[in-house]
């Protein structure tokens, strides 16, 4: 019987064997050889299926990582977070379409996503009348809650623009950022005629009144609360109906026409600039109006 081993010379074994010693060198050479094949081997195979080459032809090399991929006929909050890094790019390309996408594979959490607009007057607008007849209630003139409420309603506009502005334009890159952001304010940009993600959904506004209210208290004495929390209130009612309105409603004439335009601007052509949605007050004082249709042609 003929054996081959590794050493430096040949001799016979026991049993009669014949053993061929072959050089330690070279076997040390062909395991390694080995090995080497082995690795190109699996390289060759992650390669060509992380390419999908297997199924679909081959692909560039430098294609080892596919790319994450937004499927938009699968519930998307819990997908929008794997873009990372892409997210603000592909946020920021609208689809125009009335039909909304899907956002939860749960339907209790996809219903509560969805709010009809009329939803937000009916709801909020005995709230606010609760308060102004507290105030007077405590002591207030009819015309002193009104003047309480404007400047209520004009506090509200610096906090529609500071949030759209600061909060709802958030750079966003790592997973749970961005599906936060898509909740928020994202999916608005994304599919901006969703006519039942337009308007902000009743139960986190009410989740939101209570440290509202208690901020307002913290700067008001207790009979102007209720008339400037009520003002603050009808400012939002009045915000969230006017942003509905630029998306679905078909002005004729200003301001509500310029509204609309100056909105939409915003929504398609300049997305870093008019944060404001009921008038372009603090746009003016903070620097961000959008420049005009003509600037942007010449640049």
């Amino acid at each position: 019987m003929l054996v081959i081993a590794p050493s430096e010379e040949r001799h016979r074994g026991q049993g009669g064997k014949v053993v061929i010693m072959i050089p330690s060198l070279v076997c040390g050479v062909c395991r390694l050889s080995y090995a080497c094949l082995l690795d190109w081997a699996r390289l060759y195979i992650v390669i060509h299926w992380s390419c999908g080459s297997f199924a679909n032809g081959s692909c560039p090399l430098s294609m080892v990582v596919q790319e994450f991929t937004v499927d938009l006929n699968k519930p998307l909050v819990f997908q929008v977070g794997h873009l990372e890094e892409r997210y603000q790019e592909w946020v920021h390309q609208p689809i125009v379409s009335k039909e909304g996408p899907r956002f939860f594979g749960n339907d209790v959490l996809e219903f509560l996503t969805r709010t009809k607009w009329w939803a937000v007057p009916t709801i909020w607008l005995p709230v606010v009348c609760c308060c102004f007849v507290k105030s007077v209630l405590m002591g207030h003139t009819i015309q002193e809650v009104v003047m309480i409420a404007l400047f209520g309603i004009f506090i509200w506009t610096l906090i529609e623009y500071t949030l759209h502005r600061f909060l709802f334009h958030i750079e966003t890159k790592t997973y749970w950022s961005n599906t936060a952001h898509y909740l928020l304010h994202g999916c608005h940009h994304k599919h901006p005629m969703d006519s039942l993600r337009l308007v902000f959904p009743p139960t986190a506004t009410a989740i939101l009144c209570f440290p509202f209210w208690n901020l307002v208290a913290c700067f008001a004495t207790p009979s102007t609360t209720p008339a400037l929390f009520g003002g603050g209130l009808l400012g939002y009612v009045m915000y969230d109906c006017t942003h509905y309105y630029l998306h679905h409603g078909q002005p004729s004439k200003d301001p509500a026409k310029h509204l609309k335009r100056y909105h939409l601007n915003h929504h398609f052509r300049i997305q870093d600039k008019g944060f404001g949605i009921t008038s372009s007050l603090w746009d003016t004082v903070f620097g961000t109006l959008p420049p005009s249709t003509t600037t942007v042609k010449k640049n």
